[in-house]
């Protein structure tokens, strides 16, 4: 269907005042608030949201404080481990298949377990690709796969970011007091 002339609306825009053109009182409003918060800043002493990382961390702070939202924070992954001490998950790929950002590759195993039918032999786990989403830990059926609150993902390299199976369990082993969300 073709657009006609009676579809179209034409806005006119009121014309600015010589002041709004030149931009300068809004420049200036900028200014004093730059100033407002220099000046509080300053005068509050230890009340600044700056904080000196690592040293400072924001686990202990209240949320109006600017510490993090504990309740709905996703962090780094791990892989759960059962209570015999192997890997939970049981290479259903379902995780994988819900992912998104298309960040999980899994390999399979027979299991040499007679509990499961398979394992998986080989976990990645791309956190650089990752977007936090959530969905690999709703879809899995065995709660393998979590999202824990650890925040402090650092690597100095791509390959350091891509998490394998040891490396997983490793986040787990780390944050077995911490509770998952």
């Amino acid at each position: 269907m073709p657009i006609t002339d009676e579809d179209i609306i034409v806005v006119d825009l009121p014309a600015a005042t010589a002041a709004e053109a030149s931009y300068l009182p809004e420049v200036f409003k900028g200014l004093g608030t730059t100033l407002r918060h220099l000046v509080g800043s300053i005068g509050r002493g230890d009340r600044s949201k700056t904080l000196c990382y690592p040293e400072e961390r924001r686990d202990g702070m209240a949320l109006e404080d600017g510490g993090l939202p504990k309740a709905n924070y996703r962090g780094v992954h791990r892989l759960n481990r059962d209570e015999d001490g192997r890997v939970k998950c049981v290479a259903c790929f379902m995780c994988a298949t819900a992912c998104p950002a298309n960040c999980i590759h899994i390999e399979g195993e027979e299991s040499p377990w007679d509990d499961r039918e398979k394992y998986p032999s080989k976990f990645d786990l791309d956190e650089l690709r990752c977007i936090y989403c959530g969905m690999c830990e709703e879809a899995c059926p065995v709660d393998a796969i979590e999202l824990t609150p650890v925040y402090d993902l650092v690597g100095l390299s791509r390959q350091e970011m891509v998490f394998d199976k040891e490396k997983l369990l490793a986040v787990y082993d780390q944050t077995i007091d911490q509770k998952p969300m």
